[in-house]
């Protein structure tokens, strides 16, 4: 928006605020407002505004009046913490009070509540910084891939400094381009000026600085936004820092050399006392708030540290470099606080909480808190994008997605970017010196997303496309000259209308097939949001030839021009194509980013975790988003999705338990969802130790083969011989006055040992991670020697409109139509196979309302999750279920001796099988909550990760 849109914006929102029933707040009261506030202006200028769209001022606004954020979550340990945040503290802050205000311009007044909210509750789990004994506390920020960390720790690192905190060090990332970026986001909204590599008293007021810029509250920096402008010693040595001055803060890399520098510098010039037992140089009267971006990343030691039988750490233990200094630098700070922030906490759920040494202190394990945070309800991320299964179901992702395949063909010869490629690969498709389809294609759809977005007043925001197809640069380089004379030419023939007529024709083909086609979809499931209309083809057509003279070609190389690109176009908007690899750091924003182009051409763990960047906030523009990517990824980031929730469904489930952060790393670190994720972000560990108590687990990744399904139906059968009559048939059951019905099967008080035996023989598919038969079977056999999952309920459930299966035993059964995910040659892959009930057919009535009640309780509204509804569930949940079960409720009792085995037979033809394949029997096993500490091993290391190693390379 231009200087005159802000304005508007801004006028109107603060008068839209005295309305007492914002509900009452519609599109024509908006509209009101709007020409009220222009009218105003118009008394002394009668031609102000005329630069102004309207339609983009009153879209903005309805997005910011129609705008909810959910309730974080958090878990703590109140062991040694001393509240002291009280209301008469925060009086007269001047760090936060700017920072909201500069935030006001462009976010809801919702939004920025909620920051307000959420950051005051940070900081009141850390200490006082004025509080005089030693302290140490440290905690973990958990929120939504790409969903806005910047603006939390930026509010929070304001009202640290408001509050009394001395010394700010951020960690940001390991290349130039992240950490230049996030420099640049905090001289806009903490220090109000812009940092240069030379030192003046001219700052060039920015950001909150337009708002205040009195020298007297004007915050010190240490580092600079430029390439060079990470924490250098020469420069340091200038610095004069004591209690009475400003805050002063560091934004610097992970990276050795850089934290040792400054390790030293603070131990050298800072230090102002000795520990009396070690002798170490510390620093007793300069507070320091330590923020740890992308916690996960670098900052972990993946080191094996031993420990005794009493759980004691090897005090002689050598932890990784990264990891060894950011503990150093703590531990050389008599009050030093540490909060990491993460989308993604695999990594530091395997922090040992007692991991300690004498030199560097304990280890980064986030003893004090762990938050989790809830998405605004107009955040895009993965659970959208790919699906999610929400309570017992899944939700299909938005209809963005697009499967690419042309990049490599099955031998991989003249393939154009193989899956196994050297560093002096040429891309070539079908031996010719160009682009395959599918990436013409997406640059074709980037082409056209730009023109929507300009016709719809977003001309002048940045629009960002991402190639990421090689971790080697040479190949990136040949790949960029590729793209870049593939642009030229859509240029030429734009702009000259020289052979227009065929590019013309292929864009207006994309044009009908998918994006009206995908706008008709949205607007069905209706998921436009506060999008416009696309405009008629006529008028994409008549600005193509300035977009595409427009369109940029850069390479992300990881040094800071990367972030500053962005900051020297922000008056016209940069329309860019980066073409990316390994130094395209996690966490870089790559801005208005509307079309991806992702190969699974880099190690998993870094390619997802870079897909991550796709996410976050896509006003007035989600319809023209695209994600071209291969089958495999987008399976894997379903996965993935899939882990992110269910650990945030463990997590929520220990907030009402009053659990701490110990507890929840105890419980995750042996739960099998792992068993995707380990291979993802694991290094060195040979095994996990895993518990399946409390846990749902179903096949959804099944053999196509004939004779897998032949062995399993035949185990199948053979366990349903050693049954004795069913105990009901077509099962019901009373819910809340409600009638359930179950079309097969249910056998109560089944002993353990068949159910044993049929896992024993059953053939799991390698790419079902978390059901692997011989390891269930080992799990069960282990609980049966305390007495529990003794007595089994199984069920064999069919219905729909399914062709019926004789399955021997007097068994006949609808079978079950369960769709494909996907077309994979070894494999029938499905999104679900329990339907939402199924897991509660072994309660009664009153453990279904105990479960409901249970659920009801842990709501939490969070778009991040998909919850978007604001009314209380009406079902139980799986984990709800499953915690009622094993650990009873009020007057309802514990049975942690019974565990739910339910079958499901899926017919073939269906799944489009070949003719003649048996029934497809697939199965699914709901685990009572246990307190018993029981675990299996699984072997993380196994042939699969020797695969990945040889065809992605190693890890770092």
């Amino acid at each position: 928006m231009n200087a005159s849109e802000q304005k508007i914006v801004k006028m109107a929102q603060e008068m839209l605020l005295e309305v007492e029933d914002r509900a009452s707040i519609t599109p024509a009261i908006i509209r009101e407002n709007i020409d009220l506030v222009v009218s105003l202006y118009r008394r002394k200028q009668p031609d102000w505004g005329k630069d102004a769209d309207y339609n983009t001022v009153t879209d903005e606004l309805i997005r910011r009046f129609s705008q909810w954020i959910g309730k974080d979550s958090t878990l703590q340990d109140e062991e040694g913490h001393i509240p002291w945040l009280t209301a008469a503290r925060k009086q007269e802050w001047s760090y936060w009070q700017r920072y909201r205000e500069w935030l006001e311009r462009k976010l809801s007044f919702v939004a920025v509540d909620a920051l307000d909210q959420s950051t005051d509750h940070v900081l009141g789990l850390l200490e006082d910084p004025q509080r005089e004994e030693v302290w140490d506390r440290r905690g973990l920020v958990v929120g939504h891939v790409q969903s806005g960390k910047t603006s939390h720790y930026t509010g929070l690192i304001c009202k640290a400094a408001d509050a009394g905190y001395k010394i700010i060090i951020v960690l940001a990332g390991l290349h130039n381009n992240l950490r230049s970026q996030t420099q640049i986001r905090l001289d806009e909204g903490f220090l109000g000026y812009e940092t240069g590599p030379a030192a003046s008293d001219n700052f060039r007021i920015i950001g909150v600085g337009e708002i205040n810029s009195d020298p007297n509250i004007r915050p010190n920096f240490a580092t600079n936004r430029s390439d060079k402008g990470d924490f250098n010693t020469k420069v340091a040595q200038h610095f004069g820092i004591t209690p009475e001055k400003r805050p002063w803060l560091f934004v610097v890399k992970k990276n050795k050399t850089v934290l040792k520098r400054l390790l030293t510098w603070i131990r050298n010039q800072v230090a102002n006392a000795k520990d009396p037992e070690t002798g170490r140089k510390i620093v007793t009267h300069l507070p320091l708030l330590l923020i740890d971006d992308e916690a996960d990343h670098a900052s972990v030691d993946t080191g094996n540290q031993i420990f005794d039988e009493q759980g004691h750490p090897d005090p002689q233990h050598e932890p990784t470099a990264i990891n060894r200094l950011v503990r150093q630098i703590l531990h050389a700070f008599a009050h030093c606080a540490y909060v990491g922030y993460t989308a993604t906490p695999f990594a530091n759920i395997f922090i040992h909480d007692r991991g300690t040494t004498h030199e560097d202190g304990p280890d980064l394990f986030p003893s004090g808190f762990i938050i989790n945070l809830a998405a605004p309800s107009n955040y895009v991320g993965p659970a959208r994008v790919f699906g999610l299964r929400i309570g017992d179901s899944r939700e299909d992702g938005l209809p963005l997605l697009r499967a690419v395949a042309d990049y490599a063909i099955s031998d991989g010869s003249q393939a154009w970017m193989p899956q196994r490629h050297k560093t002096t690969h040429l891309p070539r498709h079908k031996w010719q010196d160009c682009l395959p389809p599918s990436l013409v294609e997406a640059i074709d759809a980037f082409l056209l997303s730009c023109a929507v977005r300009q016709l719809r007043g977003q001309g002048r925001d940045h629009a960002s496309m991402l190639v990421h197809v090689t971790r080697f640069n040479a190949v990136q380089k040949e790949v960029a000259r590729q793209v870049t004379e593939h642009v030229r030419h859509i240029k030429q023939r734009l702009q000259r209308k020289i052979d227009h007529q065929i590019l013309i024709e292929r864009l207006a083909g994309l044009w009908e097939r998918d994006f009206a086609q995908t706008r008709a979809e949205l607007e069905r499931e209706g998921m436009t949001g506060a999008v416009d209309e696309l405009p008629p083809w006529h008028d994409i057509l008549a600005v193509l030839p300035d977009i595409a003279a427009d369109l940029q070609v850069r390479t992300i190389n990881g040094t800071a021009k990367d972030a500053l690109d962005y900051v020297e176009h922000r008056e016209t908007g940069l329309k860019v194509i980066a073409i990316g690899g390994d130094k395209l750091a996690r966490g870089l924003t790559l801005e208005g980013l509307s079309v991806s182009y992702f190969l699974r051409a880099s190690r998993m763990y870094d390619t997802l975790m870079q897909m991550g960047r796709w996410f976050g906030y896509r006003p007035g523009y989600l319809d023209v988003c695209r994600l071209y990517t291969t089958d495999d990824l987008i399976e894997w980031f379903g996965h993935i999705t899939d882990a992110s929730e269910e650990l945030r469904q463990e997590f929520g489930l220990m907030v009402e338990s009053g659990g701490t952060p110990r507890d929840y790393g105890l419980r995750v670190q042996s739960h099998p969802v792992l068993m995707v994720t380990s291979p993802l972000k694991m290094r060195t560990a040979k095994s996990l130790m895993l518990s399946f108590s409390g846990c749902i687990l179903e096949t959804v990744a099944l053999y196509r083969d004939m004779m897998p399904l032949q062995h399993n139906l035949a185990a199948f059968q053979t366990f349903m011989k050693a049954l004795a009559a069913p105990s009901e048939v077509n099962p019901e059951r009373w819910r809340n006055g409600s009638r359930q019905l179950w079309e097969g099967y249910l056998w109560n008080e089944v002993s353990h040992e068949p159910v044993i035996e049929f896992l024993t023989q059953y053939q799991t598919h390698p790419a079902a991670r978390k059901v692997n038969g011989a390891m269930l079977a080992e799990f069960i056999g282990s609980m049966v020697e305390i007495g529990e999952l003794t007595s089994w309920t199984v069920a064999l459930i069919g219905g729909g409109d399914g062709e019926k299966a004789t399955l021997g035993n007097n068994l006949d059964i609808r079978m079950l139509k369960r769709a494909r995910k996907g077309d994979y040659p070894d494999r029938y892959s499905i999104g679900r196979l329990l339907s939402p009930r199924d897991e509660a057919i072994d309660l009664d009535e009153a453990a279904w309302l105990a479960a409901l009640a249970e659920t009801q309780h842990d709501f939490k509204p969070d778009p991040g999750r998909l919850h978007e509804s604001l009314e209380l569930p009406k079902i139980p949940s799986g984990p709800a279920i499953r915690k009622v079960r094993g650990f009873g409720a009020e007057g309802i009792p514990a049975h942690p001796e019974r565990g739910l085995l339910m079958f499901y037979v899926l017919d073939p033809q269906h799944a489009a099988l070949t003719a003649g394949t048996p029934p497809v029997v697939a199965f699914g096993i709901s685990f009572p909550g246990s307190h018993a500490g029981r675990k299996v091993e699984y072997k993380v290391n196994n042939v699969l990760w020797e695969q990945w190693e040889l065809e992605y390379g190693p890890a770092d």
